[in-house]
């Protein structure tokens, strides 16, 4: 009885949101919206089915009836669901952050850690990020640029396009500088510990939160110089569709799907596939039914789902808890394509 599922967008108000999303078909609050996160199962932000027979259902509730109908083999079912897919619009700098890993999060915020990426919609001319640290740059160098106030003469900045996807680890400092839409894939977390925040203040009148002494528990101050851009590594070309793997670690892999004409999917009843539709649109044949799908909506494919089809003229962000060597390196190696080749070209994997 389960089927591909949608679900309602959760906004949030940050200070640095504009009103972008509603290029992406978004029915937008009034204010500033910053995040639209399209399919989450934390305590901050629960998504909600909007479609189907299970309309009004939370994720929660569904991972915890159905298990591993919905989420496959591959997660463990007392886990939850794994991700959280957002969708952000940076009208203004975010801050200056970095992210703990697993062990860390779990001891000290009773959460996951948060490996990420983002991948790139819309960008201004000369848009930025935040990628690392300067060559050179030592934990002692970064602790006196805090305590000086010149913490932006140690980060290493980056151009970005539309187009362009980004690996963030666990350690790495980052932050998304303003003029830039893209999504966000990323462990199920929501710990962020700032190290800059441009001595901005919240809605409520006072400088927002530094979380500087954890912060430099988690800073791998090895990242900084981890290579950028990757250009990922295409697995099927044929007429109808374009499927190139971009991002793949064991949390998640990331595919750019450019679609014209229709393919076959299959979960093979062991993961699940979300999907974020970037432009175009198009439709999920499965079974006996048929969902259509349009530019800024992101839908769940339940692993119980099995085969399927995608129709139409339409580009497409595709996400699942990947097998490594057998979703990854095997699949790629009986191509033809060498182990390095695949290590190079892919973020996340190195």
């Amino acid at each position: 009885m389960l089927y591909p599922l949608k679900f309602h967008p959760v906004y949030k108000d940050y200070i640095w949101g504009g009103r972008n999303l509603s290029k992406f078909g978004k029915q937008l609050p009034e204010g500033k919206v910053a995040e639209s996160w399209e399919l989450a199962c934390h305590p901050d932000g629960m998504s909600i089915v909007k479609n189907g027979i299970y309309e009004g259902r939370t994720l929660k509730s569904m991972v915890e009836e159905f298990g591993g109908k919905i989420i496959g083999d591959l997660v463990k079912n007392d886990a939850g669901f794994p991700l959280l897919i957002k969708l952000i619009d940076a009208n203004d700098k975010l801050s200056v952050q970095v992210h703990p890993d697993d062990e860390f999060a779990k001891t000290h915020e009773g959460d996951n850690g948060k490996n990420e990426m983002w991948y790139i919609l819309e960008a201004e001319p000369d848009a930025k990020l935040i990628y690392g640290l300067k060559p050179g740059v030592t934990k002692q160098d970064f602790e006196n640029a805090v305590r000086e106030n010149k913490l932006q003469d140690c980060l290493n900045y980056i151009n970005v396009k539309a187009g362009d996807f980004i690996n963030i680890p666990a350690g790495l400092v980052h932050a998304i500088c303003d003029g830039i839409v893209l999504t966000e894939i990323q462990q199920n977390s929501n710990v962020t510990y700032r190290v800059y925040d441009y001595n901005r203040k919240g809605s409520d009148g006072k400088f927002r939160p530094l979380h500087i002494e954890k912060a430099m528990q988690v800073i791998d101050f090895n990242t900084r110089n981890k290579k950028y851009p990757y250009e990922g590594l295409e697995y099927e070309k044929s007429g109808n569709a374009s499927l190139k793997i971009l991002v793949a670690n064991r949390y998640f892999c990331v595919e750019l799907c450019t679609i014209m004409g229709n393919i076959k999917q299959d979960t093979d009843y062991r993961q699940f596939h979300a999907y974020v539709c970037i432009n175009g649109e198009g439709k999920i044949n499965y079974g006996t039914g048929s969902i259509s799908l349009y530019k800024g909506e992101t839908i769940l494919i339940p692993s119980c789902v099995g085969e399927y089809e995608i129709e139409g003229n339409i580009s497409l962000l595709k996400t699942y808890v990947p097998e490594l060597n057998k979703d990854i390196y095997n699949r790629l190696m009986n191509m033809g394509y060498a182990d390095r080749e695949i290590t190079e070209k892919i973020a996340g994997l190195v």
